[in-house]
C-alpha cells in the first residue's frame, strides 16, 4: 500500500510538471500579469526580475511611448559582453530593468510585467513635452537591446582602454535584432493605442536624458523599424 501510494504521489508529480510546460493561452495572461493589453502576444521568454526592480503603474495610467535603450556588461567583461545572466545580475544590484531586453540572436526576454512601471527612464524630459518631467517610467515601455555604441558614446560608462578590447562584432546591432524589435513595437502598438508609430512615441534614452545616456545611439538604424533619424 505504501509502495502504491508513493508511486502514485511520484507519478502526479511528474505530470504536474510536464503539464506546466505547456501552458494554456489563459493560463499565459494569467502569469504575464493581468488585463489582455499588458500580455504580448508575440513570442517572448519569460525572464521575470523581481519585483524590487519595477513598481506598480497608477491605476489610471495610460501607456503613450516606447523607450529604446540598449545595455551590455562591457565595464565587467569587455570580451564577453552579453552573458545575459550578467547583465540581469547588474539589473537586479541597482534595482533597475526594462520590460523586454532583445539579445544578439533576437530572442525577446520579457523582464517585467507591462502593468508594473519599470526602473529604466529615470529623470528627464522630452523636447516635444516640455511641460512634464521626470514621469516617462510611469507611462512607457521600456526594451533593452544587448549592443555597445561608438567609443565617445561608452566613454560615459567605460575607459577608452577597456573599449580598445571589445571586438568589432560586439558594436552596433544586429539584423536579428531589428526584425525582432519592430515584431515587439508592433505587437505594443496594436495592444496600446496611444503608442503612435512615429519618433514622438517611440524614443531614445538619449532624446529624454541626453546630458547622461547616450542610448541606443547614432550606431542604431532608426530605418530599419521604418522610422526616420531625427
Amino acid at each position: 500500500m505504501k509502495k502504491s501510494y508513493l508511486t502514485t504521489t511520484c507519478l502526479l508529480f511528474v505530470l504536474f510538471f510536464v503539464s506546466s510546460a505547456f501552458i494554456s493561452s489563459n493560463s499565459t495572461n494569467s502569469y504575464l500579469g493581468g488585463e489582455g493589453k499588458f500580455v504580448p502576444t508575440t513570442k517572448v521568454t519569460p525572464k521575470l526580475l523581481s519585483d524590487k526592480c519595477s513598481r506598480n503603474r497608477s491605476s489610471d495610467a495610460s501607456i503613450t511611448h516606447v523607450m529604446l535603450h540598449f545595455c551590455s556588461n562591457a565595464a565587467q567583461k569587455p570580451t564577453n559582453p552579453y552573458n545575459l545572466k550578467d547583465i540581469l545580475n547588474v539589473f537586479e544590484t541597482y534595482k533597475v530593468s526594462a520590460h523586454y531586453i532583445i539579445d544578439r540572436e533576437g530572442i525577446i526576454h520579457h523582464l517585467v510585467n507591462e502593468n508594473r512601471a519599470a526602473h529604466h527612464a529615470g529623470k528627464g524630459t522630452l523636447s516635444h513635452e516640455a511641460h512634464r518631467h521626470n514621469d516617462l517610467n510611469g507611462r512607457s515601455i521600456g526594451i533593452e537591446m544587448m549592443a555597445i555604441g561608438t567609443q565617445t558614446e561608452m566613454s560615459k560608462f567605460i575607459s577608452t582602454s577597456t573599449y580598445q578590447k571589445i571586438d568589432k562584432k560586439d558594436v552596433g546591432f544586429t539584423e536579428a535584432q531589428y526584425k525582432s524589435l519592430d515584431r515587439l513595437l508592433k505587437d505594443i502598438e496594436s495592444r496600446h493605442t496611444d503608442i503612435s508609430h512615429d519618433r514622438k512615441h517611440i524614443v531614445g534614452h538619449d532624446q529624454y536624458a541626453p546630458s547622461r545616456r547616450s542610448d541606443p545611439g547614432s550606431l542604431f538604424d532608426w530605418k530599419k523599424i521604418g522610422l526616420t533619424q531625427n
